[in-house]
């Protein structure tokens, strides 16, 4: 049984890849976005052990599943009871590309055009992901590939899963 997480810098492509598994292979799906931070303003990460809980319960009442986000802290939750990860290696040009032309994404945002006024914040962060040090950062995502047990892949460009 498939159980597959997904991570990379914003804008390479992670959601569109678990929505294409969802659709072709009915993965139960969960972005981390959905419980990685409080409903609050301005926001705030929720904490830890809250966002453990109900990864553990997604996994738990999904045989088959995609988890899908840029937080090595949670993926690292997940891990164990996965069998396969992917990593979105794209380049930053690559993500703000993306993330220009990304589709409204009404989970996140009341609108497209509330969406669009963080576009710039956005993009800064896509360009600071080979130098930050944290959770969402390059290095926290290799550390996750390199270290996973079990059947990994890196794409470099989304065409590459298509």
């Amino acid at each position: 049984m498939r159980k597959v997480l997904i991570f990379g810098n914003s804008g390479s492509g992670k959601s569109t890849l678990a929505k294409k598994l969802v659709n072709e292979e009915g993965l139960a799906h969960l972005d981390l976005d959905s419980l990685a931070w409080l409903s609050e303003a301005p926001p705030r990460r929720a904490p830890i052990e809250e966002s453990r809980k109900k990864i553990i319960e997604f996994i738990t009442s999904n045989e088959r599943f995609v988890i899908e986000g840029c937080y090595s802290d949670l993926l690292e939750i997940a891990a164990p009871r996965a069998n396969e990860v992917i990593f979105m290696n794209l380049s930053i040009a690559k993500c703000v590309q993306n993330a220009k032309s990304r589709p409204w994404e009404p989970h996140k945002y009341e609108s497209k055009e509330a969406q669009d006024k963080n576009l710039e914040m956005l993009i800064n962060w896509i360009e600071q992901y080979e130098d930050r040090e944290d959770v969402f950062s390059y290095q926290s995502h290799l550390r996750l590939y390199e270290n996973f047990i079990g059947k990994k892949l890196m794409y470099v460009e989304n065409e590459s899963h298509t």
